[in-house]
């Protein structure tokens, strides 16, 4: 079912579209090198393919992976003998460093139009090189009504697809097929496949594919928190500004989706940074049961690990939310890096050797633990910086509220003269 024309794709219409750039290209017969990434199932090689069949470039598929330098170059062999060959090389994220220096001549040339395709973000995980010399678009999971109709199109397709047999897809089978593969069409046509040649016909030859039939066939959806892939970064980054944004049914969906990854490590990790960069100051006990939550997951592992996990995150949405310590800290280390700051006072200097009390280290200084309280005014930030002010505080928890209270009444007593 594999596209040979442009017309053909299904989904990816905002490059493949009328007037849209890769169908520009095409028609105007001014190809150029390009990346696409995207989830799998989504069309990439669909599209590289459907490129080839309407320029009648001869079309050559390699694994950056798995390819040697050897196939690479019988591919530019080709292309010096013949003219231009359009070359889909999957999994580019992989290509090392020989083989990209000898396919990288053969770009500048033309001689080789390369379409690369990945399911990582090129911009993070493709040598600038490769980026430097390439197109880079994205594409996304195919829409229910995309997926219906490529379904649809493989009943109907008696030399590619499923035409020559008489099927009936129930409506609800059809719609548990296109859904349950979350946007990945190769999925959803190796299940509908599979579907209908494991599927006794009737005694008119009628295979009728059922709802259980299909739930079957399908079985693990398509995860889109796939631990392999540029998506999942994408979930935990919706996970943490879910909870950031006090949304508990989102922060458990994005939950789900990563334990459905499996990835354990990831979900607790994120858990605490969440728990002291958005929480922190508001709630700090919060932050504490985080810990304990997450302690819990790691000796309990899944399925029951859901457990303390989903009580963490309801427990984060719906605290009070304060980011007055990661500012605070990013304060001072922004005024380190810039140089601005002077010297240790020479009260607080170390004073545990001979000869520290000849340097003036430690001489003159208060033990707060000898004053009324436990407390005496002294300078403790250096000459240069002691009116520096890095922590302020929030008044959105009761918590932060009674520690900011006593902070501002430390920094009064501070500076009194």
């Amino acid at each position: 079912m594999r596209p040979t024309q442009i017309s053909e794709i299904v989904g990816q219409q905002h490059l493949v579209g009328d007037g849209k750039i890769i169908n520009r290209m095409v028609t105007a017969k001014m190809l150029s090198s390009m990346i696409l990434y995207g989830p799998p199932g989504t069309g990439k090689t669909s599209i590289a393919s459907a490129i080839a069949g309407s320029t009648k470039y001869a079309f050559r598929m390699l694994n950056a992976a798995t390819d040697s330098k050897k196939d690479l170059q019988i591919v530019a062999e080709e292309a010096k003998m013949s003219g231009t060959v359009i070359l889909l090389l999957d999994e580019i994220h992989r290509l090392d460093k020989v083989k990209q220096d000898f396919l990288l001549p053969h770009l500048e040339s033309g001689k080789i139009i390369l379409i690369g395709a990945t399911t990582e973000n090129p911009y993070i995980s493709i040598s600038p090189a490769i980026r430097s010399r390439t197109q880079i678009f994205q594409v996304f999971p195919l829409s229910e009504s995309e997926m219906e109709q490529a379904v649809k199109r493989a009943l109907a397709d008696d030399e590619n697809g499923l035409g020559k047999m008489k099927i009936k897809l129930e409506d609800n089978a059809l719609l548990q097929l296109v859904r349950a593969t979350n946007g990945d069409l190769r999925s959803s046509l190796n299940g509908l496949e599979l579907a209908a040649k494991s599927t006794p016909a009737d005694k008119d030859g009628l295979i009728t594919l059922t709802l259980p039939i299909i739930e079957e066939s399908v079985q693990h959806k398509a995860l889109s928190a796939d631990k392999n892939g540029d998506a999942h970064y994408d979930v935990i980054s919706a996970l943490q500004k879910s909870i950031r944004g006090s949304d508990v049914n989102a922060a458990l969906h994005y939950l789900a989706r990563l334990i459905e990854s499996g990835d354990l490590p990831i979900i607790t990790r994120r858990l605490m940074v969440i728990a002291y960069e958005d929480i922190g100051m508001a709630n700090l006990p919060a932050a504490a049961r985080t810990i304990e939550a997450i302690t819990a997951a790691e000796k309990l592992g899944f399925p029951e690990a859901r457990i303390p996990l989903a009580d963490a995150v309801i427990e984060l949405c719906i605290s009070p939310k304060s980011d007055s310590g990661i500012t605070a800290i990013d304060k001072a280390i922004a005024q380190i890096k810039q140089g601005n700051f002077g010297d240790v006072p020479a009260h607080l200097k170390d004073a545990h050797y001979q000869g520290a009390e000849k340097l003036g280290h430690g001489v003159d200084y208060k033990y707060p633990h000898n004053f009324p309280n436990d407390w005496v005014k002294q300078q403790y930030l250096p000459d240069k910086i002691k009116r520096a002010i890095y922590y302020e505080p929030k008044n959105n928890g009761k918590f932060e509220e009674a520690l900011g209270f006593r902070y501002q009444q430390l920094l009064d007593a501070q500076r009194k003269s």
